[in-house]
């Protein structure tokens, strides 16, 4: 069998049933883009340790990133599996390849001024929409699950906010839809404490808000991934601010939470990650400015020491 055939195989009877619609379109495209057009002709007995070795340096070469090569490389690794697991081959040697390190990106965030201005514009406005992006300013949570939010999953009485699925656009029978799923991972399934200010906040626009969702389009739909970060883009060029990207919201909500001392556990189950570790890595910018001041505090019995000498 020739790998063409495996991943067709791979996908439409091991991955397509199994696997959110965005997934399982990421791997058809890595699948037709990425591995055929090089790799599809070979056999299977024919993808040696030194095959593989030229593929991913072709990658490498064609200036991929690392975290790229990795999500091609886990295709091929799956699909290869599959066939030991039909007794095709008897080895996949993808898992010998040796890879560069991924680099953690630099995040981006609002500084408070910026931040402020957002919050101001946000709340004075009638559009009730642009509650979405307080809201993510002071829960963390992500576009997807902020669009897939109802009434129902926020308790007016207790103040918590429970995240149970999120929104996104997929290819579904050869048109693009709005999908609600599951959340990204498990730990994504959360329930989030929201302050005493931003409950009143809510309480106020539910009563004007005859949608059961909280963002919603003037026909009581959901509104659309892309058309709110539309909707954002044009108010940062509004308020004079440089653009960013959505996301840049929720590391300005987590670099805020490291800085008023939230532990970096607590961080990392408001934010849904799957261990406390990637929170620590990707914050870790926010955690030396407590790290100096923490230092400071401890150095204060070294000033003692020389006042009493």
């Amino acid at each position: 069998m020739k790998l063409n055939e495996l991943l067709d195989l791979w996908l439409e009877k091991y991955s397509k049933h199994m696997i959110k619609i965005r997934t399982y379109n990421r791997y058809k495209s890595i699948c037709d883009l990425k591995l055929k057009p090089i790799l599809g002709n070979y056999e299977l007995n024919e993808l040696t340790k030194i095959v593989l070795q030229d593929y991913l340096l072709t990658l490498i070469n064609d200036k991929y990133s690392t975290s790229t090569i990795k999500g091609i490389l886990s295709v091929l690794k799956q699909a290869l599996k599959l066939a030991i697991t039909l007794e095709l081959v008897n080895k996949e040697y993808v898992s010998t390849l040796k890879l560069p390190s991924i680099e953690e990106k630099e995040i981006s965030v609002f500084n408070k001024k910026e931040q402020s201005i957002i919050e101001t514009y946000c709340l004075t406005n009638k559009k009730t929409n642009y509650i979405g992006i307080v809201i993510c300013l002071y829960t963390g949570i992500r576009l997807g699950e902020l669009l897939a939010l109802t009434w129902d999953d926020i308790d007016f009485n207790t103040g918590l906010l429970t995240i149970n699925k999120t929104q996104y656009s997929a290819k579904l029978n050869e048109k693009y839809q709005m999908i609600v799923d599951k959340p990204k991972t498990k730990k994504s399934i959360r329930v989030i404490p929201i302050s005493k200010d931003l409950i009143k906040i809510l309480k106020s626009i539910k009563k004007e808000n005859k949608s059961k969702y909280v963002i919603t389009t003037r026909n009581k739909d959901m509104v659309g991934n892309r058309s709110y970060q539309r909707t954002f883009e044009f108010i940062l060029k509004k308020l004079n601010i440089k653009s960013r990207n959505f996301h840049s919201i929720r590391h300005t909500f987590a670099t805020n939470a490291i800085e008023l001392g939230m532990d970096v556990k607590t961080l990392a189950e408001i934010l849904g990650h799957t261990n406390a570790m990637i929170t620590l890595n990707r914050y870790s910018h926010s955690l030396l400015s407590y790290k100096i001041d923490m230092m400071n505090k401890l150095g204060k019995s070294l000033n003692l020491c020389i006042k009493n000498s």
